[in-house]
């Protein structure tokens, strides 16, 4: 069993790796569709090659110990891991300089770091797969049960990685620790001894067991490649379905891969099991298609029924787990039975690494083509649907004829009836929990667009405010009543407050565009120049939904970017007297790195002497460890700071500036420059300064460092408390207003 046991650690390193490898490159060159797309073409790409390399290496070589040659391919990608921080440091210098010297070249630039990055560790993992052939052969188990294995065992591996590992180790400590499984797989190999050499063995074929639907060499080359496209397809469309339910955190990420993977690795396992009881490959293919067409409804629904907090936060964990495997775990399951089948029917290594890297190679299209064309022409439901049509058509070349009008008939049913049964995602209504009922019901979706990054759109509400709403999470809203009433009433003050506390602001920086009504109030304070910067350029689409921003975008002062905020303040030039950010929920999926230490010193670098930096501090999105610690950070980069709450909305906003001389809590030059009609006087400002420098440390204190290490606020018990009942806008104001009584 130990062959097994060395398999599944190797699966469980290799998609820790890639969430690593996520991780690394996002905090080194940004977050963005694009380059999610590079992580993913260079990881999949590399294990095509290193599949291809070695299956030619080995077709004329007798090796003696392919175990061992396992272990060393393991060994070499946990050595690279350990280079893992080194080399993306570099990848973050280089990116840098380009951006600064030739901005045109920075795109292929990137391309190339990450590519010199990961291609050594991912050829390695594609020359594991002939390899592990070779391994099958020596100890007389089936090709497909390995694979199944070492793909259960990356299920475990990027569900540990997510919900254990990085949460108590952070980044740093979790390289070490997955490069240290892959090593120990290397010592294993040395010492194991099969019963029999590999001269010795015969392997014998499964000769009249199971059915494979033709010995064709293109169509079985279609087959493989058409599989690992729609797998991918298939994977991105219904993510996106089921983010808008569940919400862009870690956690979520990890649970949907962790059962995608399951079910292809139960697949893969399952093989052997199939071919005995000779089923037909190209009626499990079948099966698989109509099984596509018949969850995608399910799927496009779960919002109607599916809430996401939970008195245990733990147990909505539990709950995705099960709806994603009720719903998508069946079809993937069948769909992936296709590689390993046809896998376990060839004997030559040439042959394994063909077909499996045509298999990686159609995955790769798949998802690119998904992300960058289907989503935006016809959506995720469309796109689920199509990959079923796909699946079904290519059964039906392959089915016996007396088979083909039975299974054509109820797939095109249960297409037709799919097709009829669309809720109308993005034209008609807006996935999410609370947008169903209550007071964010909504009555008209005014603009959507789906995007590689996410489904973005502009809606009204019953109650006739607006929102922006990001793959089912209400982004940023503008409300119908008065200002003593509106919840959005601090977004204008993240604009106003750090204009009115520096004395002559001139350059001012917006990360983050959300309805634009920050990016408003800090125009009307007449600067010379904004840069408003945004990852998703839908935003700037859909702006002039939003009457409150009073067409921001149209002032010839106003300068939009299309980037990563992160990413953008390191490597512009510019110095800002001004920044404010209010990105998405902290514990969402890469807003870590905009709470995060390093973050704060960079922005600090690109201030002017006198530049005031704004953060926003949402007491209802976090538990009150987490607001702690973001305070704690803060001030940790900006000891002069001081925490403001909006009078009406009761929104925390920290502000820092990097002059530590300027008293920020009783000095407001901007209202001495201007006499614009704000609906806050500053007497009404100035007592909204819930703490001021010399107080605001008794906040802070309690909390811990955000980092890009720990990755403190996107993985663990800060993700799970999101989910949970709690009014965490309660017992936050609740700790400050004690905080507040002990001074």
């Amino acid at each position: 069993m130990f062959i097994y046991f060395m398999v599944f650690i190797g699966g469980f390193a290799a998609l820790s790796w890639e969430l690593l490898w996520q991780v690394k490159a996002s905090l080194a060159l940004g977050s963005s569709a694009w380059g999610t797309a590079v992580i993913l073409s260079v990881t999949m790409g590399g294990m095509c090659l290193g599949s291809l390399g070695m299956g030619h290496c080995l077709k004329q070589r007798n090796i003696q110990k392919p175990l061992l040659l396992y272990g060393v391919l393991e060994l070499m990608i946990g050595l690279l891991g350990l280079s893992l921080n080194f080399l993306f440091e570099r990848v973050e210098i280089i990116d840098n300089y380009i951006f600064s010297t030739f901005p045109d070249y920075a795109f292929f630039t990137n391309i190339v770091g990450i590519t010199i990055a990961l291609l050594p560790p991912t050829l390695c993992m594609g020359a594991t797969i002939p390899v592990l052939g070779l391994v099958a052969k020596q100890f007389k188990v089936h090709l497909s049960s390995l694979y199944g294995v070492n793909t259960i065992g990356a299920a475990a591996g990027v569900i540990s990685a997510a919900i254990v590992l990085i949460p108590s180790f952070g980044l740093s400590g979790t390289i070490v620790f997955i490069a240290l499984l892959n090593i120990a797989i290397c010592f294993i190999s040395i010492f194991a001894r099969p019963k029999q050499s590999l001269p010795d063995l015969i392997v014998v074929k499964n000769k009249n067991v199971g059915v494979m639907p033709t010995q064709n060499t293109f169509l079985l080359f279609l087959l493989v490649f058409i599989t690992g496209f729609c797998t991918f397809v298939l994977e991105i469309a219904w993510f996106r379905m089921m983010t808008s339910v569940f919400h862009s955190t870690t956690d979520a990420f990890a649970v949907m891969l962790c059962v995608f993977l399951l079910a292809l690795g139960g697949a893969a396992a399952c093989t052997q099991l199939f071919k005995i009881l000779k089923f037909d490959l190209s009626i499990l293919l079948s099966i698989s298609a109509i099984l596509v067409l018949a969850v995608t409804p399910l799927i496009e629904r779960l919002d109607y029924a599916f809430g996401t907090q939970f008195e245990n936060p733990m147990r909505i964990v539990f709950d995705w787990f099960q709806v994603s495997l009720y719903t998508v775990g069946l079809p993937v399951f069948f769909l992936g039975i296709a590689l390993p089948w046809v896998l376990s029917e060839e004997s030559s290594t040439k042959r394994w690494s063909q077909l499996y890297s045509l298999n990686t190679f159609g995955a790769i299209i798949g998802a690119i083509f998904t992300a960058w064309f289907l989503l935006p022409a016809i959506g995720p439901v469309q796109s689920s649907l199509l990959a079923g049509l796909i699946l079904l058509s290519l059964s039906l070349i392959l089915l016996p004829k007396n088979k083909k009008a039975i299974f054509a008939g109820i797939g095109f049913s249960i297409f037709f009836v799919a097709f009829c049964l669309q809720t109308g995602i993005g034209t008609e209504r807006i996935q999410g929990y609370a947008f169903q009922s209550g007071r964010f019901e909504v009555a008209k979706v005014l603009e959507s667009y789906n995007g590689p990054d996410a489904t973005t759109s502009a809606v009204e509400y019953v109650n006739g405010g607006r929102g922006l709403v990001i793959d089912g999470f209400l982004a940023s809203i503008q409300q119908n009543v008065s200002h003593e009433k509106s919840t959005e009433n601090y977004m204008a003050w993240m604009g106003y407050l750090p204009m009115l506390l520096h004395p002559d602001p001139k350059n001012a920086l917006v990360i983050c565009m959300g309805t634009g009504q920050t990016l408003n109030a800090v125009r009307k304070e007449n600067p010379k120049s904004i840069d408003i910067v945004d990852i998703n350029p839908r935003v700037f689409e859909l702006a002039d939904n939003f009457t409150k921003n009073d067409n921001v975008l149209d002032d010839p002062r106003v300068n939009k970017v299309i980037m990563d905020g992160r990413a953008f303040i390191r490597r512009t030039q510019k110095t800002y007297d001004v920044i404010t950010l209010e990105p998405m929920p902290p514990s969402f999926a890469g807003v870590n790195a905009l709470y995060a230490r390093e973050f704060y010193a960079t922005a600090k670098e690109k201030m002017g002497p006198d530049g005031v930096i704004v953060q926003w501090l949402p007491f209802h999105l976090m538990a009150t460890h987490y607001m702690h610690s973001i305070v704690r950070t803060f001030v940790d980069v900006f000891p002069n700071s001081i925490l403001w709450v909006d009078p009406v909305s009761k929104t925390g906003i920290l502000l820092g500036s990097k002059n530590e001389s300027i008293p920020l809590s009783s000095q407001w030059p901007g209202y001495d420059r201007s006499k614009l009609d704000r609906n806050l006087d500053q007497d009404t400002v100035m007592k909204s300064v819930m703490f001021d420098r010399d107080t605001i440390h008794k906040v802070a204190s309690p909390g811990e460092i955000v980092t890009d290490d720990n990755q403190l606020l996107a993985y663990g018990e800060a993700v799970y408390l999101l989910h949970s009942y709690t009014d965490w806008q309660k017992e936050n104001m609740k700790t400050l207003d004690n905080l507040k009584v002990a001074q």
